[in-house]
């Protein structure tokens, strides 16, 4: 009998959250994803979002893909410099960090931040998980579903390792 796969999960913030599914959906090792809001103070979104930041809930395979290379892969697609704006979305919501209750994957995390030459100037947040909401069905695979929506990444980006995942027969 093999062996039941590991599987973890953290919370991936990089501003406009269609982009980012789309993008990390595409990525070796990761298993699923959700779109959805993270460390906000309410349990229901309304139009200022209480806090929240947009974020993707990404299942991955640490046998795989490891927390290091998920944060190089998420900052393939942000601007690590720019607090609470990525391409056009500009506000709270549109922050970008990782979040987990998995005290080893934070500091793996602030690990890869800490290595980089500017790392003072890094603004990714990188903290526990305080709390997360699912969002709407509409919200999810947006990208997939309707090609058409915009999003801060190009489409090049948000397909670069397609072929990676499609020969992984993920």
């Amino acid at each position: 009998m093999d062996a039941e796969r590991v599987v973890e999960e953290l919370y991936l913030a990089g501003g406009c959250l269609w982009g980012v599914q789309a993008f990390i959906a595409t990525l070796p090792g990761v298993t699923s994803t959700e779109a959805g809001r993270a460390n906000g103070t309410s349990q229901r979104l309304d139009s200022a979002y209480d806090g929240y930041a947009e974020c993707v809930r990404t299942r991955f395979d640490p046998s795989v893909v490891s927390v290091e290379q998920l944060m190089a892969y998420l900052f393939e697609i942000i601007d690590p410099y720019s607090l609470n704006k990525q391409g056009p979305d500009l506000g709270q919501k549109y922050r970008t960090g990782l979040y987990s209750n998995k005290q080893t994957h934070l500091e793996e995390a602030r690990a890869f931040i800490a290595e980089r030459d500017d790392a003072h100037r890094i603004a990714v947040e990188v903290l526990p998980l305080a709390n997360y909401v699912r969002s709407a069905e509409e919200h999810q695979d947006r990208l997939a579903r309707f090609p058409e929506d915009s999003c801060h990444l190009p489409v090049e980006q948000l397909t670069k390792y397609q072929s990676d995942v499609d020969l992984a027969g993920r």
